[in-house]
């Protein structure tokens, strides 16, 4: 009888991991589901065994001594190579022996829509009807895949069960292997009349209208998810889900930075000397602003509640305002005199460093930022 050793292509101190590496390879290609010819079927007997016999401590050893095992324990163990087989096979196959047939019900893939919005929809939210396309229910056949007035038949070749059964005899035992039918794919039955509109899909795709309330707060790359709205699955089944994936628009005048909105007041000399009160117009409407005399290029200006409601939360960010003071570039000599005479009354010394100030840097940043 052939060397065992031989017959998995390894050498006598082979590990455990090497034998069982050998013989899945070797089945796989001589299996006869995979390889029906009679010389591989025999050669299948003889590996299958060759790996009972040296997959087994007690077997292995009383064979390199020179015992019969041949026949002895692996011939009466040979019943265990289905559990064998379906570890190696099972998944590859479709099915295990007992197996029950597939459902053609099956959940729908999830859809993925992007939708723009303007940053004035994220201080508060704001309602979209999302037209969305996608796979939906026949209407002809209510997802049954049949035409109507018929049904589904049993398979004449598993009889229902979905899977067939192969048996190959053999002095070493009977081999049993499992398989999805090759006639109904597995599902137990037969579509002898699809229906003509989803030819038996049991759905269709088509265009429909998601309304949806996209809350305050959310920003760009946030992904909002819409359970059983995406596409229905095949033969009727479940929906799956809709993801909404939010981009924000930029804006010319503001800027977000959290929850507040950062935006830039250009303040005239005079004005910025003196003092003055303005109207500005928020994203919700115009809201009164005082600024102080005095105030500097990079101060900011605070306004409570005028910014981002949050998206887990109600109470608004702030509206905060960063000035610049704009100096004149154009004076005429009238105006130039006035300033010449203003500079001299004040006797403001020339240009010098201060001293490092951080928190001019810290507004500077705050009012660029986002």
């Amino acid at each position: 009888m052939a060397d065992h050793y031989d017959v998995l292509g390894v050498s006598r101190d082979a590990t455990a991991e090497e034998i069982k590496k050998a013989y899945r390879r070797l089945a796989r290609q001589l299996h006869p589901d995979v390889n029906p010819g009679e010389e591989a079927s025999e050669r299948f007997k003889l590996v299958t065994h060759a790996y009972d016999v040296l997959s087994d401590p007690d077997q292995r050893a009383r064979y390199d001594m020179g015992g019969d095992s041949a026949f002895g324990a692996g011939a009466g163990n040979f019943g265990n190579f289905g559990d064998i087989f379906e570890t190696f096979f099972g998944a590859a196959g479709g099915g295990t022996r007992g197996g029950r047939p597939r459902s053609r019900r099956e959940r729908g893939q999830d859809a993925l829509v992007r939708v723009t919005l303007e940053l004035g929809d994220v201080v508060f939210g704001v309602h979209r009807d999302i037209e969305v396309d996608t796979a939906v229910l026949c209407e002809t056949c209510d997802g049954s895949c049949c035409q109507p007035g018929t049904q589904p038949a049993t398979c004449d070749i598993c009889h229902g069960t979905g899977h067939v059964q192969r048996t190959v005899r053999s002095l070493l035992g009977n081999v049993v292997t499992s398989q999805p039918c090759n006639v109904c794919q597995g599902y137990g039955t037969t579509i002898p009349f699809p229906c003509s509109t989803c030819q038996g899909q049991g759905r269709v795709r088509a265009r429909r209208t998601v309304s949806l309330d996209i809350p305050a707060g959310v920003e760009t790359g946030l992904r909002l998810q819409l359970p059983g709205s995406g596409e229905v699955g095949p033969a009727g089944g479940p929906n799956g889900d809709l993801y909404i994936e939010v981009t924000v628009a930029s804006h010319e005048v503001f800027s977000r930075d959290g929850d507040d909105l950062l935006a830039t007041l250009e303040v005239s000399m005079p004005d910025a000397i003196l003092g003055t009160s303005t109207t500005i117009e928020s994203l919700d409407g115009p809201v009164d602003l005082d600024v102080r005399a005095g105030v500097q290029s990079g101060d900011v200006l605070t306004i409570k509640g005028r910014g981002i409601t949050p998206l887990r939360g109600s109470q608004r960010g702030d509206l905060r305002v960063g000035v610049q003071v704009v100096t004149p570039t154009r004076l005429d000599a009238k105006e130039r005199a006035l300033i010449e005479d203003f500079a001299k009354k004040t006797k403001a010394p020339g240009p010098q460093l201060a001293q490092f100030h951080q928190g001019l840097f810290s507004k500077l940043r705050d009012r660029f930022r986002g």
